[in-house]
């Protein structure tokens, strides 16, 4: 049992570290600074911008449109990056209290045991 008990320490504190990132990402995206540069800037406006740049007739040679293709796959890789983080902690927030159910099953049954065998 205390090898049981060892794994699901080692889980919850695991998946703390998931939710101590994701809540700072909220705290991230709660700021103006990072609203402004990454939220609205980055993910809104500069996909329109290359968007723009990509039908622009001095930018159509092939290492200018490989060079926009791989901005607009940043952007993206980055978004899915932020919507990964929330998406494991928000599954770690839920990990954790079947972690900690667990743990006390585990618990109340170590002590019935010990309560049995001080019986005998």
């Amino acid at each position: 049992m205390s090898d049981q008990l060892h794994a699901i320490e080692l889980s919850i504190q695991h998946a703390k570290k998931n939710v101590d990132r994701m809540k700072a990402l909220q705290r991230l995206t709660q700021h103006r600074d990072f609203k402004q540069v990454f939220l609205t800037d980055y993910f809104e406006k500069e996909p329109a911008r290359l968007v723009m740049l990509k039908s622009d007739p001095a930018m159509q040679g092939k290492d200018n449109q490989d060079a926009i293709l791989k901005q607009m796959d940043a952007i993206g890789e980055l978004r899915q990056y932020l919507n990964g983080v929330m998406q494991v902690g928000r599954m770690s927030e839920k990990a954790i209290q079947d972690d900690e159910a667990m743990r006390e099953e585990l618990l109340a049954e170590g002590d019935a045991e010990s309560a049995e065998e001080g019986a005998e």
